[in-house]
């Protein structure tokens, strides 16, 4: 009666049976802790391949946040930090009254807006597409074929672009042969942003996938099968068993993204930058170059530097607790 089950044959008396069971739960009770020591000789060798990555973050991430003092200086090269003038908040005074940080921060916020928009659910999109594929032949050489774009240089992807939709591109030589004006989309101030976003869709949307594959993976295949023998249709299954089923790496990749909602980019649009000028190219990642290495501000430069990782820390953050709120588990544990 939800004890301990004895044989027939057993021939011990009820005590002596007790008794043993008492010395088995002794012997296989929990284990005693081990000390500081014992877990450091335990994992030396883990330590050890741990280590020069740890030295990595130390040295070039977590050191180089002493630069930020940057930000509060009128920094001169030739005199160095000790010797540069403090000035306190005067730099981050000079930029929230400059329109050009201004101008910066609203191109870099729409086109954030833009990638979070259709960039974010492009790469799942396309994982579904691809875990929907039946033959692995196929589904391998479509994967080749997505990920290639990921290796190009933004120099290259540029190229391309301008080939088939610059001013003598294949576009236009298109429309010129059905009589039909051109159309101006490369440098175009006005086709700027959807420019810049479908060009980060056709060389990262690929590689992307590669995150939502490994999690489509682990998704239970018989509730595939149970769904189907319900009568549910690909949306039906999509809805209530593939996106339940990766919800936890969707919220972790989306608080990620948000923690580098500012950071857009940099080559692709320092690259653009004077076809279509700074009014609609400029973004914060630019900004600060031009402050900083072409204008000699070094010190204002490392301000708006400073903004925009103190807005990508407070994003991080704040999706994280709304993740929690939700009863996901986010970045990090409460």
């Amino acid at each position: 009666m939800g004890g301990r089950r004895v044989s027939a044959t057993d021939t011990r008396r009820p005590s002596e049976i007790r008794d043993s069971g008492r010395s088995t739960a002794a012997a296989t009770g929990p284990r005693r802790r081990l000390g500081h020591r014992q877990r450091i000789r335990r994992d030396l060798v883990l330590l050890l391949l741990m280590a020069p990555g740890v030295a990595y973050f130390l040295v070039f991430h977590y050191g180089a946040l002493f630069g930020n003092t940057l930000a509060f200086v009128d920094y001169v090269p030739f005199l160095g930090l000790a010797g540069s003038e403090w000035v306190g908040p005067d730099n981050f005074r000079q930029m929230f009254g400059d329109p050009e940080f201004w101008n910066a921060v609203r191109n870099t916020l729409v086109i954030a807006a833009l990638q979070l928009v259709f960039f974010f659910p492009a790469p799942l999109a396309l994982a579904l597409l691809l875990h929907s594929l039946v033959g692995s032949t196929v589904k391998r050489f479509v994967q080749s074929v997505v990920y290639l774009p990921h290796f190009l240089s933004w120099v290259i992807v540029l190229a391309l672009f301008q080939h088939m939709l610059g001013g003598a591109g294949v576009l236009n030589g298109w429309l010129g042969e059905l009589g039909l004006g051109s159309v101006h989309v490369m440098g175009n101030p006005d086709t700027y942003r959807p420019l810049v976003v479908a060009q980060l869709i056709w060389k990262e949307c690929g590689w992307a996938t590669i995150i939502f594959l490994a999690a489509l993976s682990q998704v239970d295949e018989q509730q595939y099968e149970a769904s189907a023998l319900d009568g549910a249709g690909w949306w039906r299954r999509l809805w209530h068993v593939t996106l339940p089923g990766i919800r936890p790496v969707l919220v972790l990749l989306l608080v990620l993204r948000l923690g580098e909602f500012l950071d857009v980019g940099f080559e692709q649009f320092f690259l653009q930058r004077q076809a279509v000028g700074p009014e609609a190219g400029e973004v914060l990642d630019t900004f600060v170059y031009f402050t900083g290495f072409a204008n000699g501000e070094f010190g204002y430069a490392a301000a708006a530097g400073l903004f925009k990782g103190v807005i990508g820390v407070a994003l991080v953050y704040t999706a994280n607790k709304v993740a929690h709120r939700l009863g996901e588990q986010g970045v990090y544990h409460r």
